[in-house]
């Protein structure tokens, strides 16, 4: 409710703003739809116009068919559609001299294949060498490398036209509206504006394009849409175009929408009200034990009774998940909050010891030498001595069970390499352990 609400306020309609100025200082008059309310229109694939509104009487109308693929296409080239709308009585082809009318005709065109990355993380048991793989795919990886960027196809295409008439100010649009608007140089209207919508298309259900494909499956709708819904779909669909985070972060975006997408078309609604509810809880628990560990830790002024070396081992651990998610590719959310986590983690030791820099003996005669000394309070109670053996009794423990997990992980399982197999390892034993 608030992400929606944040939107709709966003994206509220005001009155026109009237001071942005053309090229010779003068205010610049708001624009007009060139395609009046109610105005009658037709496709080229039907010459006369139809007034029942769809099939449904809901103004959607959908084509079903299969469109023919060139060799091009099916060694990972592209392919476009273009689509024309007209005023009824007007024909989209400069051609017709007669029938032709340039702000009668609506013109977009866009790619409808989709270009993703197949990744193939090749895993072998370090010991014999052999993997479980499928050898095809071990082919594929040494003729293209670990990353093979394939064309993939959806049959299902939406176009929606946007029900808008907004009296917009060119240069005022709001992004990411400012993309889809677009004016007409002379006259200073925009057309309507036609929005290819695939929202709803998840990516599991994208198929690779090769040359054993002759034909594509295609269905094409049309459909009118609110000039609300579809600033909720364009905020949605919109990527920044300051490409900092990296493509590999955008394609976790895609996955992660399509299991939000998921649970919205295929989850029982209480169950899915029950989700949202502990997920937000969940993430205000999360936030309120960063900051009472860091509320606690801040306020202590004794170290009696506390662990100095569980503060230790709790960086060695908060360390080993973030590099066993790094190697991984694990969602970067998650790798946010660790990564906060190992930060906590590390501030924490300058509260349990006294850290400071030796800048007489230097390492490598470069770098500041960093010296840790135990706390007056820690080393005056009998703390340390507790802490001491309570480490020592447990390594008994944990140390042999470490070994067993090690050997057991590389006889087993199959790893990258052997800097994979240690944070591998590592990582399933303190999970289990």
């Amino acid at each position: 409710i608030f992400i929606i609400g944040a939107i709709s306020s966003w994206f509220r309609r005001g009155p026109a703003p009237q001071e942005q100025s053309s090229a010779g200082g003068t205010p610049r008059a708001p624009s007009r739809n060139l395609f009046p309310k109610d105005t009658l229109m037709v496709t080229p694939a039907k010459t006369t116009p139809s007034r029942a509104g769809g099939e449904n009487a809901d103004g959607c109308y959908e084509h079903y068919g299969e469109v023919d693929i060139s060799q091009s296409v099916q060694q990972n080239g592209s392919i476009y559609i273009h689509v024309y709308f007209t005023k009824s009585g007007f024909h989209p082809d400069p051609r017709q001299k007669n029938l032709y009318r340039r702000l009668a005709t609506v013109h977009t065109s866009r790619m409808i294949n989709k270009y993703k990355r197949r990744r193939f993380q090749k895993t072998k048991n370090l010991l014999t060498g052999e993997t479980e793989a499928d050898p095809e795919m071990i082919k594929r990886a040494e003729d293209y490398g670990p990353v093979e960027v394939i064309s993939h196809w959806h049959p299902n295409l939406t176009i929606n036209m946007v029900d808008d008439h907004t009296p917009w100010v060119k240069g005022s649009v709001p992004p990411p509206l400012d993309q889809y608007v677009k004016f007409d140089a002379i006259s200073g209207d925009y057309y309507p504006i036609l929005y290819f919508n695939d929202y709803w298309n998840l990516q599991k259900d994208y198929f690779p394009i090769n040359e054993t494909l002759q034909r594509l499956p295609f269905r094409l709708s049309f459909c009118p849409l609110s000039l609300w819904r579809w600033q909720l779909y364009a905020a949605q669909s919109t990527k920044s175009p300051w490409n900092f985070l990296g493509e590999d972060l955008y394609e976790q975006s895609d996955e992660e929408q399509d299991s939000v997408k998921v649970a919205l078309l295929e989850t029982n609604p209480y169950l899915l009200a029950l989700t949202i509810v502990v997920s937000i809880v969940h993430s205000i628990f999360e936030f309120l034990a960063f900051k009472n560990d860091i509320q606690f830790w801040n306020s202590r002024q004794s170290l009696e009774g506390l662990s100095v070396r569980s503060v230790f081992f709790g960086v060695f651990q908060s360390l080993v998940v973030l590099l066993y998610i790094l190697d991984n590719e694990t969602n970067f959310v998650v790798q946010v909050s660790v990564f906060i986590g190992l930060l906590i983690d590390l501030w924490k030791i300058t509260k349990v010891m006294d850290v400071r820099l030796d800048r007489e003996n230097k390492v490598a005669g470069v770098f500041p030498r960093v010296t840790f000394k135990d706390k007056s309070t820690y080393i005056e109670s009998s703390t340390k001595v507790y802490d001491d053996m309570a480490f020592r009794y447990l390594s008994w423990i944990l140390f042999p069970l470490l070994g067993c997990y090690a050997v057991y992980s590389l006889l087993y399982l199959e790893h990258k390499g052997w800097y994979s197999w240690v944070l591998s390892m590592l990582y399933g034993f303190l999970l289990t352990f």
